[in-house]
């Protein structure tokens, strides 16, 4: 049985949408590089179509990084699967990452409005609950998915949790909160990750979860101060400091 979200050894290594350094980002060779490496965890967003098919991809639109443009809530997933990361690579569907590595944990960022509901359901008929953890900096998204979810899933803080823990209040005061919301995590920038935002955090009883950290000394700090994950486009850099500081745990699956 799939163990909780969270219930890996830490430091948590994540393949920030895929691990961009070697293949585009959010492209299927970005992943399918990651779970090469072993990596137990992949990060990633999701966007839904105007027909309701969840979509591993970043933007609202797919100009930045595609050879096509136009918003994608506002195309079928035809015109979309039509689309190619970079010129070469397709975007993946959410629900074929989540099926082709049953194994691996993902870390999904709910981009839009409309992606919340076809995530629900995509985490129901895969029973998926243990796998995922919800992210957002929309603390509304996140309360739309948590409502539409039958069952709690790990989620993280939202803008308005972080801000939380940034004004100094003390974690076990905002500890209840955080547990009645099924927040287990807070995901946060370098900027916010200093010692007593990483103490109130543990305080509350989360793990904190650092991105984007593509440079080694500052993966060693970060380390140094007890964070609990590390989120990184540089996927084989992570993996060498964790091997090099006896911290790397690998995905065991197949």
């Amino acid at each position: 049985m799939q163990a909780g979200f969270l219930d890996h050894p830490r430091p948590a290594a994540f393949a920030h949408r895929g691990g961009s350094v070697r293949f585009p980002e959010n492209s299927w060779r970005a992943f399918e590089h990651a779970i090469g490496l072993g990596y137990p965890y992949l990060e990633t967003d999701a966007h839904a179509t105007s027909d309701g098919v969840l979509v591993a991809f970043h933007d609202k639109t797919l100009d930045r990084v595609t050879d096509r443009t136009g918003a994608i809530a506002a195309l079928p997933y035809r015109e979309v699967a039509a689309a190619r990361i970079a010129g070469t690579d397709p975007i993946p569907r959410l629900e074929d990452l989540l099926t082709a590595w049953p194994d691996a944990r993902f870390n999904i960022d709910v981009k839009d409005a409309p992606a919340a509901r076809p995530l629900a359901e995509l985490i129901r008929r895969t029973a998926a609950w243990d796998r995922v953890c919800i992210t957002s900096f929309s603390a509304a998204r996140l309360r739309l998915t948590r409502r539409l979810l039958d069952r709690p899933v790990c989620m993280a803080a939202s803008p308005v949790g972080a801000a939380a823990l940034r004004s100094g209040m003390p974690g076990r005061v905002l500890a209840p909160a955080f547990a009645a919301r099924s927040v287990r995590c807070a995901q946060i920038p370098v900027s916010l990750a200093t010692a007593p935002v990483i103490g109130r955090a543990h305080q509350a009883g989360l793990a904190v979860h650092v991105w984007t950290v593509n440079q080694r000394e500052v993966m060693e700090s970060l380390l140094d101060l007890g964070v609990d994950g590390i989120m990184t486009d540089e996927t084989e850099l992570l993996r060498d400091v964790l091997i090099s500081r006896h911290q790397w745990w690998p995905r065991t699956g197949d």
